[in-house]
Order: structure tokens, then sequence, then C-alpha cells
């Protein structure tokens, strides 16, 4: 898909990977491109300085993204590129009793209808349209915990799994109908989520690699152009997805070591 004269939605547009993604967009020659987020003010920043339209919009309600869709059509007439791109990342934490499966009900469930359900919003609100019209394009931000993990984001790994999950599925189910499909999966990016993951003694690891949004959002422009379903900022992640799926008892004792060298865990720590 070449973004001139498009019209492109992009949740979390407000600050990081979204931000970066709605200004290259409009760079682009994007006809219009609408910045969502629960944060209004970040939105309408960024849409004010990229002509766009910003809208207040809680994906987590199924409510929030139809809505968002139809001022999408009621300001442009059509959506042709929906980047579900928002996420959380709740119930982290290395204590092996408070997180993991022992983190609270609010943060899974709040990790589910973020990191998952609103792409399922989307995909509902989208693919009337797109597939009458037999064109349209959905894109996400999942990670590079959801293919392989996060060993401190217990219900942000098993969330991104999903959203690869479900972008996977629709590649296969409507591809063929004229629908296209990528999946973003960044390690490091400097964003607010992962500088805040820092203050928690998350994430040290992920700062060596890391990279800015705009470097995302060109990698991003390029793979859209190039209608690619797996959108790889960080290049080794191919390399560490092939280890893994090569030996996964082998991949799954180097990451209990490498989770010792991070961040200990007591005798034994990294043994495997």
């Amino acid at each position: 898909m070449e973004l001139a004269g498009r019209v492109a939605i992009v949740t979390g547009g407000a600050s990081g990977i979204g931000a970066a993604l709605c200004r290259r967009f409009a760079a682009e020659g994007a006809r219009g491109v609408v910045v969502a987020d629960r944060e209004a003010a970040g939105a309408a920043k960024v849409a004010a300085e990229i002509g766009g339209l910003g809208v207040a919009s809680d994906v987590s309600h199924e409510a929030d993204v139809a809505g968002l869709v139809a001022s999408t059509r009621e300001r442009f007439g059509r959506v042709d590129l929906f980047f579900a791109n928002a996420g959380i990342a709740v119930g982290a934490g290395l204590d092996p009793l408070a997180a993991g499966p022992f983190a609270s009900d609010a943060d899974w469930d709040a990790s589910w209808r973020v990191n998952v359900m609103a792409h399922v919003y989307a995909a509902r609100a989208c693919l009337p349209e797109w597939l009458e019209r037999g064109e349209g394009y959905f894109a996400s931000t999942a990670s590079a915990a959801g293919l392989l993990m996060d060993m401190g984001t217990h219900a942000y790994t098993v969330t991104k799994h999903a959203a690869v999950a479900f972008a996977e599925w629709l590649a296969v189910a409507y591809g063929d109908r004229g629908v296209r499909v990528s999946c973003l999966c960044p390690q490091g990016v400097r964003t607010p989520m992962l500088l805040g993951a820092k203050e928690l003694g998350l994430g040290e690891h992920l700062l060596r690699g890391m990279r800015e949004p705009e470097e995302v959002a060109a990698v991003v422009v390029e793979a859209l152009r190039a209608e690619r379903f797996l959108i790889l900022p960080h290049p080794e992640v191919a390399g560490y997805v092939q280890r893994r799926a090569a030996d996964e008892d082998r991949w799954l004792a180097g990451m209990r070591r490498v989770r010792g060298r991070l961040y200990g865990g007591g005798e034994g720590a990294g043994r495997g």
C-alpha cells in the first residue's frame, strides 16, 4: 500500500510509536490521518501538527472503536488503513507470588481488552466496508514479546502472543479477498512504556539496542509498501524466532539463564 491519498487511523497516536506513525503517514501524503488516543489533549496536539483529526477513544470499549471508525468515515468518507497500535503493559513484576498468574484479574482483563480485543473490535468495524470494496489494510502493533517473550511482563507477553495470532488469522481468512494485514513486532523502542518499565527495574536489557519511534515508523512505511506481514524493526528477532522453532527446550533453557543473569531469582536461577 502506498500511503499517498489514503485515509489511516492510528490508535495510541498521542505518543511513542503511534505519534511517529501519524507524522510519517502525513509526510507520505496520506489524505487523512486520524489520531486516536484516550489522552484527548495528546491526540489533538499531534493532529494539529499534521492537519489530521484527533479523536478521544478508549479502545478497550467496542463502542469507542466503532465510533472512531464512524467519525473517520464522516470526515474522510472511508477507512483505508486501521493501525491498531495502542497497548498497555500491566501486571508486571518479578515476585513469583505477586506477578504472572498471581497478577490481579483487573490487570489481566485490561491487558486482554487493550492488547487483543481492541484489534477484534477494529476488525469488526472495518471489515464489512473492506470486503465490499475488495480492499483494506489492518495493521497492529504486537511486540517481539509476541513472538518470543518478555521475562518480566507476564500479561503483556501472553496477550501480545494473542495479538500476533489474531493478525495471522485475519491474513489467512481475508487475504484472498483484498484485505492486507501486517503485524509490527519491535524490541526496545524509546517510548513511555519502555522508559516506565526501566523505572520498575525491568527492560534494562532492551535499552542497548533501543530504536527511536521515527526509525520504527520508517520501517513500517516500507513494510506497508511491500505488504509484508511481519514487520521487524530489529532484524535480529527473526534469528531468535528461528532458533526457538529449531529447539524449543534449548530455547527455554537459554531464556532461564538470561532471566537469571538479568534479574536473579535465588539458588538455581538460570540453570537449565
